[in-house]
């Protein structure tokens, strides 16, 4: 019931129907975050593709020019130099056929994982564990990789991994609430200039559909799709 009454209280003011600037959308986001923990704000953005075609798929990485304020754990597959390497750049586990075997004991004490190329034939085995989780290195979005260090100085500095839903939705987390309302759209800026990027050559018609931003337990405000490029 309470969690109820605050919901209904933040609604106020917030039109269902009515597309708002960015900049508005966020200042009434953040305004809405009352939650005893620092909220994570949040985009939804509808695009004009469908998945389910191999030439519609859309999918990148993003280095959020404020961070996401959050601390990600980084596990990195590599050998000998590049695994020394690995953890003089933060990252958090580093290994190879003994963490493979810990993985598929099913432990994974991390949240983004990089590997070197010559791990994948043994990181490969591993798809059916880090797939469903979205943890699987791919070089299409940097997590295959020689540049170690680059990777997880990335992923520990804000790096943000974005792939298309079933539905056509890419979601990511853009901040906190704490974050200035100057951060946060530029945040969400760089996420759209890079989902802008990754537009797909099979996408026809309207592209950047319908934008939501939200905090983790506030409601969503629609966004003027056009406001969020650039």
């Amino acid at each position: 019931m309470a969690i109820g009454k605050r919901l209904n209280k933040a609604r106020e003011g917030v039109d269902r129907e009515k597309l708002y600037p960015l900049a508005e959308a966020i200042k009434m986001v953040k305004e809405r975050a009352k939650a005893k923990f620092d909220e994570t704000i949040e985009v939804a953005i509808n695009l004009g593709v469908d998945p389910r075609h191999a030439d519609q798929m859309v999918r990148g990485v993003v280095t959020l020019p404020n961070g996401t304020g959050r601390t990600l754990r980084v596990g990195v597959f590599a050998r000998g130099a590049k695994a020394d390497e690995a953890k003089a750049a933060g990252a958090d586990v580093v290994g190879a056929e003994d963490l493979v075997e810990k993985v598929q004991n099913g432990t994974i004490d991390f949240d983004r994982c990089i590997a070197t190329p010559d791990m994948m034939p043994l990181v490969g085995r591993l798809g059916k564990v880090l797939g469903p989780r979205g943890l699987m290195p791919n070089p299409k979005i940097g997590t295959v990789t020689m540049d170690v260090t680059g990777a997880v100085k990335g992923a520990k500095g804000g790096s943000v991994e974005f792939r298309v839903e079933k539905a056509g939705i890419v979601q990511a987390g853009v901040g906190k609430a704490s974050f200035s309302e100057d951060k946060l759209v530029e945040n969400v800026k760089a996420l759209a200039d890079a989902v802008a990027k990754a537009k797909p050559a099979g996408s026809k018609g309207t592209y950047i559909q319908r934008v939501a931003v939200s905090s983790t337990m506030g409601p969503g405000v629609k966004v003027e799709p056009g406001t969020i490029l650039g």
